[in-house]
């Protein structure tokens, strides 16, 4: 005889959404934390949202350190800039025509808005020698040389006459050569004084050409015996 077991009644079963929001409430509930953190980021977030930085457009102008300047005020972005003037476009800067510097400047200084020359060169240089300027000095003997007042040196030369003999010679400190012995001129090899008859041999009588030294002396030879003349 077959004995029946009681049977217990079990409670309704969850539905799979109910489970779903059951889990999601758990995991929202873990990662809420402590209610002051919370507040604290929350706090923070806000008051970096409250942050208003200065906004000078159309009211001034700031340079690069941080200086700013009312509109049509007038400033200088730098040590060695042009003035500029405060618009609501921004700074205008002037642009002028800088003067040229002198070509003999020396040294030049860049606190303006122009370079401005300070030293000039007020000597010159010649041979690697300096001289003042207007001043005066020959180099060699046949040169005479100023110093010009824009530190250029101008030269002229000795323009010699050429001497009026065969055998001239430069002294020291003379540019031009001389005729030691006055003019001359060459009768054969010899060399014989201007302006008179030079007997060259027993039978040989030469002059110098008036003027023209540089042409052989004229000589007349006459008839000789024995080496002795037969006039």
């Amino acid at each position: 005889m077959w004995m029946s077991t009681p049977r217990r009644r079990m409670g309704p079963l969850l539905s799979a959404p109910c489970v779903l929001l059951l889990v999601l409430r758990a995991v929202s509930a873990a990662t809420v934390g402590n209610p002051e953190d919370y507040a604290a980021d929350e706090a923070e977030r806000t008051a970096g949202e409250n942050i208003v930085f200065d906004d000078y457009r159309g009211k001034g102008c700031v340079d690069d350190s941080g200086f700013v300047y009312k509109l049509g005020e007038r400033f200088y972005p730098g040590h060695s800039n042009c003035p500029c003037v405060c618009t609501e476009d921004g700074p205008v800067c002037d642009q002028p025509e800088c003067p040229k510097l002198h070509p003999k400047c020396t040294k030049v200084e860049h606190n303006g808005c122009c370079p401005e020359c300070k030293e000039v060169k007020n000597f010159c240089e010649y041979r690697g020698k300096t001289y003042k300027i207007l001043e005066e000095f020959k180099p060699s003997p046949c040169e005479w040389c100023r110093c010009e007042p824009n530190n250029e040196v101008h030269c002229v030369v000795s323009d010699c006459a050429v001497p009026e003999c065969v055998n001239p010679v430069y002294e020291p400190e003379q540019c031009c050569p001389i005729c030691k012995n006055g003019p001359n001129c060459f009768a054969g090899t010899t060399i014989i004084p201007a302006g008179i008859e030079v007997k060259v041999d027993d039978c040989t009588i030469c002059r110098c050409h008036n003027g023209d030294w540089w042409k052989p002396a004229q000589c007349l030879r006459r008839e000789c015996l024995n080496g002795q003349s037969l006039s």
